[in-house]
């Protein structure tokens, strides 16, 4: 059956315009991104069978192009629209964090801070730089690999902060393990940040770490001085 043959209140388009977004399932957010289905299946059914070839919505919108590619009713068109969506909620993201009381609400760099690494298969050393009122001035992804003292370079950092003109940062790295626990490197290297940084009087507010559920906070457990 077509779904335009089903009743109003159960198409997922009329869903969400009635009840928002959060009424619908996984399977139906995904089938009005597919907008239809292919011959025999109706867009929810393809939704459906996508998630579970796929395990599940995350690792379906975390593929990369050659695994999206290769299944039934998913291509090149597709996979370009999946990432231009993905990249607006990031920026909507970004911008949320650039109002003035955005860091109010610790939530929100959380929500930031996931859609930006959470994915990584490596790990990745990002800085929020922020003016002298804790606002947004910009994010950057700074260093790649392991994040010890021999992978994250404090003058690199300091260099970074002066260009910006930041007063204050919030460090974020990812934890590829899923495991948010910080590492003695971790605390290390935190603290090598916080002493190079207080020389050129920034404020190192907190560093975040990044696991696959779960976003630990080193300035909420006392570890940020």
């Amino acid at each position: 059956m077509a779904i335009t043959d089903w009743p109003v209140d159960e198409r997922p388009r009329e869903k969400l315009l009635n009840k928002g977004p959060s009424s619908l399932s996984d399977a139906e957010l995904l089938a009005i991104f597919l907008r239809t289905g292919i011959s025999g299946m109706s867009a929810v059914d393809l939704a459906r069978h996508l998630l579970t070839r796929f395990n599940g919505l995350r690792p379906l919108l975390e593929a990369s192009q050659e695994e999206f590619c290769e299944h039934l009713g998913l291509g090149p068109a597709k996979y370009a629209q999946l990432q231009a969506v993905l990249e607006m909620g990031q920026r909507h993201l970004q911008q949320t964090l650039a109002k003035p009381d955005a860091f109010t609400e610790p939530n929100h760099v959380r929500h930031f801070l996931t859609s930006r690494l959470r994915h990584l298969p490596h790990e990745v050393f990002a800085c929020l730089f922020l003016d002298n009122q804790h606002r947004l001035i910009t994010y950057e992804e700074l260093f790649r690999g392991t994040i010890d003292g021999a992978s994250v370079y404090p003058r690199e950092v300091v260099k970074k902060v002066l260009s910006h003109n930041a007063a204050a940062v919030i460090l974020a790295h990812n934890h590829p393990s899923g495991v948010t626990d910080p590492s003695p490197s971790d605390e290390r290297i935190t603290a090598k940040l916080q002493q190079a940084l207080q020389l050129v009087d920034v404020r190192v507010l907190d560093h975040f770490i990044v696991g696959d559920n779960d976003v630990f906070s080193m300035a909420e457990h006392g570890l940020i001085n």
